[in-house]
């Protein structure tokens, strides 16, 4: 383990638990070793150790282990923190009781063929399939990259299950991030207008989306929440788009919170970063259960060139990559030849122009769509080519085109990133605001945030705990959005952060056209590096 990968934090822990074992001399020093090794590794997303036989018994004999009352568990030479390998056991046996007691359901083959067509052809129609299985499972994952139409299917699939159904199925729909809920809702309320079905039917999807926090109810400064095993949510059928967002901790929480008899349904793309925190749900669980799994294939809707792009990526293929970048064909993939903050700065300036035509709230969405056309996504957070350096030199670039970006911290257009909960306010971490006069009071300033029913909220700035600018932001933080344009912008030198599913993610949130800043060997590293985490899920889930 490389010293520089090792923080205060994993050094302390370690330390205060070694300070509290049954060891003593050079045991305990091993011990406080190993716990730091745990403790760096649950920072990187595992959810566990991997030890060797002395080892374990050395944790043994810690007295650290061996009882729920203990802060470690070792198990067939694994050692967790106590709460994840609960976290593990509870999702597994929760999602199996799922699968054991799924009630199949069953509709007219006119109307799926209402909804999915009935065309005879030599290709499979994943979404039919996805359909039927859903009638079938109470929990169903459904796949695919972007454009393979994930939420078109879910829509027509909570059509199907709503018409099968012998009474009013109570639906909720929900994602990690209050954007990626924003795109859930939007592409919800898009598909069901075209739907085959009775207007009754339509009405009961909901319009509506939520984030997963305010679904299961925040309970302040606990790690708990409103809604559990013994306060189960109401609804019959749960929706959640992004899974591969969401972390070990609050999906095994999520899972135990289902009412006995509910249905669950996970959209995501396997191949996108997994969650920040521990774990790698989605994949063990597509990995383990594969017969309540659906991959959707066909790209809709995709821009061919950004497709191929990332298709090179996902496959490790850095060379073909690289070429489309140089090649000129597609189009809208290259390679930026030159200054990040020049060619970011000149693409916001247009945004800064648009602030500065704002007369009333009626203008708010159309700024922030401008606003969202286009983003700079760093693969680091400090350094020239993070996002900490970036943000100063786009701002500096502003202000010498004419912008005043230095005036006063708060200043007209200036966007902002929530990096902390603000429960009072229900705003999360992640939401992005933009710094605007309050056009009924223009002599104040408010920082407003687009909500998921289309409103905007405004806040005083001085309300606000914990925000960055947000020219460029990480691409984990770019997680459930999508773009008009991306700018992705890579390290200076080759860095194990710096990953594939990373650098995929990044491409895939472009809707229209794509930029790279990089080198040749920074770029073909990226590619080359594959996220490898430690998880017990998948093995737990089938029953191992």
């Amino acid at each position: 383990m490389e010293e520089k990968n090792i923080r205060l934090l994993d050094s302390q822990f370690a330390s205060f638990l070694a300070r509290r074992s049954q060891l003593a001399g050079r045991e305990r020093k091993q011990f406080q070793e190993l716990v730091c090794r745990l403790s760096v590794g649950l920072a990187a997303g595992d959810s566990y150790l991997p030890v060797t036989n002395g080892e374990e018994d050395l944790v043994i004999r810690s007295g650290l282990a061996g009882a729920a009352d203990k802060p470690l568990c070792v198990v067939e030479k694994c050692l967790y923190m106590q709460r994840d390998y609960e976290y593990e056991q509870s999702l597994a046996q929760n999602i199996r009781a799922l699968l054991l007691h799924s009630v199949e359901m069953t509709a007219e083959e006119s109307l799926l063929d209402a909804l999915f067509g009935s065309v005879e052809t030599n290709e499979t129609d994943w979404q039919k399939i996805a359909a039927k299985r859903a009638l079938q499972q109470n929990f169903l994952i459904v796949s695919g990259g972007p454009g393979t139409g994930k939420t078109t299917t879910v829509v027509k699939i909570l059509a199907l299950l709503q018409s099968a159904s012998r009474k009013q199925l109570r639906i909720a729909l929900a994602a990690p991030t209050g954007k990626a809920a924003k795109r859930l809702q939007d592409s919800i309320n898009s598909s069901v207008q075209e739907l085959s079905v009775p207007e009754s039917i339509k009405e009961s999807i909901p319009g509506t989306a939520s984030t997963l926090h305010r679904l299961l109810g925040v309970r302040r400064h606990s790690p708990f929440f409103h809604h559990n095993a013994k306060n189960p949510l109401f609804f019959d059928l749960l929706v959640i788009d992004e899974a591969s967002m969401v972390d070990l901790a609050l999906m095994a929480k999520l899972v135990a919170a289902l009412k006995p008899g509910s249905r669950l349904i996970l959209l995501g793309d396997k191949d996108q970063l997994a969650s920040v925190e521990s774990g790698t749900v989605l994949a063990d669980m597509i990995g383990s259960l594969p017969g309540n799994t659906v991959e959707l294939q066909k790209s809709y809707r995709f821009d061919k060139g950004i497709k191929r792009f990332a298709h090179a990526i996902n496959t490790g293929d850095a060379t073909s990559a690289w070429s489309l970048m140089l090649g000129g064909l597609p189009e809208n993939v290259s390679l930026l030849e030159g200054d990040v903050a020049v060619y970011g700065g000149e693409m916001y300036c247009k945004y800064m122009e648009a602030v500065g035509e704002i007369t009333s709230i009626d203008d708010f969405k159309g700024l922030f769509q401008v606003f969202h056309s286009f983003k700079i996504l760093c693969a680091l957070r400090h350094g020239p080519a993070g996002v900490s350096g970036i943000n100063a030199a786009v701002e500096k670039f502003l202000t010498g085109k004419g912008f005043d970006c230095f005036g006063t911290e708060w200043y007209p257009g200036r966007p902002v990133i929530i990096t902390r909960n603000e429960y009072s306010l229900d705003l999360y971490n992640g939401d992005m605001g933009i710094c605007l006069p309050d056009p009924e009071n223009p002599d104040s300033i408010k920082v407003w945030f687009e909500r998921t029913d289309g409103s905007f909220q405004g806040v005083l700035p001085g309300r606000i705990g914990s925000c960055e600018t947000v020219y460029a932001l990480t691409i984990h933080k770019s997680q459930g959005t999508e773009v008009g344009e991306v700018l992705v912008v890579l390290p200076e030198k080759e860095s194990t952060l710096v990953t594939r599913e990373l650098l995929y993610t990044a491409v895939t949130r472009a809707r229209t056209s794509v930029k790279v800043s990089s080198s040749r060997n920074v770029f073909d590293c990226a590619v080359a590096e594959k996220i490898d985490r430690h998880s017990g899920l998948g093995k737990r889930l089938v029953g191992k």
